[in-house]
C-alpha cells in the first residue's frame, strides 16, 4: 500500500517522511517525489521474535510517497501535485501547527483549517473536472443508452462535489462500486490528518485552534493524529536508552510512526496475523474479514491452492502460556477450515498439499 504525504510547502512533510522511513534523501527539497519503505512497529512482533529467536524478523511495511508541497495558485505545482496524489492508495495530509522563523511559510499566520480546506478544494476541483469531462463524453456517445448507470452515478457524484462534499461521503451500491474502480477519484481516497506540532505543544497537548481542527475531523469523519516531527527526528538519532528518556520527558507514549500506522490500519480496515518459527517471525497485512484460505495466499498462491487447514493460536493466549507446547497442553491450539475468518494478532500456521 502506498501512503502519500501531502500538504503545503514547508509544513514538515519531508522531515516526517525521513522520520518514518529512516532515510535522509533530500530529493523532495528540489521539488522531486521521494518514495521509501517504512517498517510498521509492532510490540507483538518484538515479543515473538524474543521467544523464537529467528534468523529473520519481518515487520509489516508501508510504502510512503513524499509529494512536493502544493503552492496555491501555481498551475505547474498543482499539476505535479495532483498527478502524484492520484498514484497513492491513501493520503496523509501534514498540517503545520508549529511556529519557526527559520522555516518560512507561504502565509503570515498559522491556520490549520485554512490549509486543510485549501488542499481539499484542489482535490475536489480535480475530481469535478474529471467527472464533467466524462459526462460530456457519455452524452456525445452513440451508445449512451448502455452507459446510463455510469451516467447516473457521475451526476450524483458531481452534485456532491458541487456541495463541497467529498466523493467518499456518497453512498455507493455494489454495481456502482465496480464502475468506481475504473476511476481514481482523489476525494475518495482514505485520508488522515497529521498535525505537526512543536516541542512545547506536543508536551502540553494544547495548540492554536485545536478545537476547530478536532471539530473539523469529527464533522468530516477524518482521523486526526498529532506529531512533533522535528523533535522526534532528533530523538530517533539518539541511543535507545536516551530515546526512551527524552520521549518520556515530552510525554510521548507512542511515536509518530506508531500513531500513523495504527490509525491508518484502522481507517483502511487492515489487520495483521503472524507466522513464527526458527527461520522467521513475520507480520502479514490483510483486510479485516479475510478467510483463512485467502490469508494463505498472502504467503504463497500454492498454499491457497492446496489449503488443508489453519492451525491458529491467539496471541494473548500464547503470551500468557509462554510456549506452543503449553498452548497445546491446555487445548487452546485450534484447527480451522478455509472459511474461518482470521483475527488481528493471531499466530497462524497453514497446512497445505499441492
Amino acid at each position: 500500500m502506498q501512503l502519500g504525504l501531502i500538504g503545503m510547502p514547508q509544513v514538515g512533510k519531508t522531515t516526517l517522511f525521513e522520520l518514518l522511513t529512516g532515510t535522509t534523501d533530500k530529493g523532495n527539497s528540489q521539488g522531486k517525489t521521494n518514495t521509501a519503505i517504512a517498517r510498521v512497529p509492532d510490540e507483538r512482533i518484538d515479543y515473538l521474535s524474543g521467544v523464537f529467536k529467528p534468523k529473520k524478523t519481518t515487520y509489516a511495511q508501508l510504502e510512503l510517497i513524499d509529494i512536493p508541497g502544493l503552492m496555491p495558485g501555481a498551475e505547474k505545482s498543482a499539476t505535479v501535485f495532483l498527478d502524484t496524489v492520484r498514484k497513492a492508495d491513501a493520503l496523509l495530509h501534514v498540517v503545520r501547527l508549529f511556529n519557526d522563523e527559520s522555516i518560512p511559510f507561504i502565509y503570515d499566520s498559522i491556520d490549520p483549517i485554512r490549509d486543510i480546506e485549501t488542499i481539499s478544494y484542489e482535490l475536489l476541483l480535480s475530481d469535478l473536472d474529471l467527472i464533467e469531462k466524462r459526462i460530456d463524453r457519455i452524452n456525445k456517445n452513440k451508445k449512451r443508452s448502455l452507459m446510463l448507470k455510469e451516467l447516473g452515478l457521475l451526476i450524483r457524484l458531481k452534485d456532491a462535489l458541487g456541495d463541497e462534499k467529498p466523493i467518499s461521503s456518497v453512498d455507493i451500491d455494489n454495481e456502482e462500486q465496480e464502475i468506481m474502480s475504473t476511476y481514481q477519484f482523489l476525494t475518495n481516497k482514505p485520508l488522515l490528518l497529521c498535525l505537526n506540532l512543536n516541542e512545547n505543544d506536543i508536551k502540553s497537548g494544547q495548540y492554536p485552534k485545536k478545537e476547530d481542527v478536532v471539530r473539523y475531523g469529527q464533522e468530516q469523519q477524518i482521523p486526526v493524529v498529532e506529531v512533533a516531527a522535528s523533535i522526534e527526528k532528533e530523538i530517533s538519532e539518539l541511543e535507545p536508552d536516551e530515546k526512551d528518556i527524552f520521549l518520556e520527558e515530552l510525554g510521548i507514549t507512542e511515536t509518530g510512526l506508531v500513531k500513523i500506522s495504527r490509525t491508518m490500519y484502522k481507517r483502511l480496515g487492515l489487520i495483521s496475523f503472524f507466522t513464527v518459527g526458527e527461520d522467521e517471525v513475520k507480520a502479514w497485512t490483510i483486510e479485516a474479514g479475510t478467510s483463512a484460505r485467502k490469508a494463505a495466499s498472502k504467503i504463497h498462491s500454492d498454499i491457497e491452492r492446496g489449503f488443508i487447514r489453519a492451525e491458529v493460536v491467539d496471541y494473548q493466549v500464547f503470551v500468557e502460556l509462554g510456549s506452543m507446547s503449553a498452548v497445546k497442553e491446555k487445548g487452546l491450539f485450534r484447527l480451522e477450515g478455509k472459511e474461518y475468518v482470521v483475527k488481528d494478532g493471531e499466530i497462524v500456521h497453514f497446512r497445505f498439499n499441492v
